[in-house]
């Protein structure tokens, strides 16, 4: 399948799913949480697919690139600490907690070998 949009990236639709996932899943955490930690995990899971698209409309320029899918692979970090946090807290299962988390590895792997080998993405 050819690549046109971020959309077409199999790390975006990871990334995209995994936010949504978050979404529903933190609308059950404690509403003392709003402002921290369910803002906090929301806002990251939402960043990693912004830093993802804005990595693919400057693929042409491979250090613009590889700026913006670092920046995704660290918010995908940042989230599964918020993950941590929300498991430690008891609000996630410990179902919920592991995929979640294991998702985000494959969210980073992805990130990583993507800003490896920038020339695979440019045009």
């Amino acid at each position: 399948m050819k690549i046109r949009t971020h959309k077409d990236l199999d790390v975006y639709k990871l990334a995209f799913d995994a936010a949504m996932n978050i979404f529903e899943i933190s609308k059950k955490f404690h509403k003392e949480e709003t402002y921290s930690l369910t803002d906090q995990i929301r806002r990251s899971s939402r960043s990693v697919c912004g830093n993802i698209s804005e990595a693919f409309r400057k693929r042409r320029y491979p250090k613009s690139f590889v700026s913006k899918i670092t920046d995704a692979e660290g918010e995908a970090a940042e989230t599964q600490v918020w993950l941590d946090f929300a498991n430690s807290c008891k609000y996630l299962t410990v179902e919920e907690h592991h995929g979640l988390y294991k998702t985000y590895e494959n969210i980073i792997g992805k990130s990583v070998n993507m800003s490896i080998h920038p020339d695979n993405w440019s045009w």
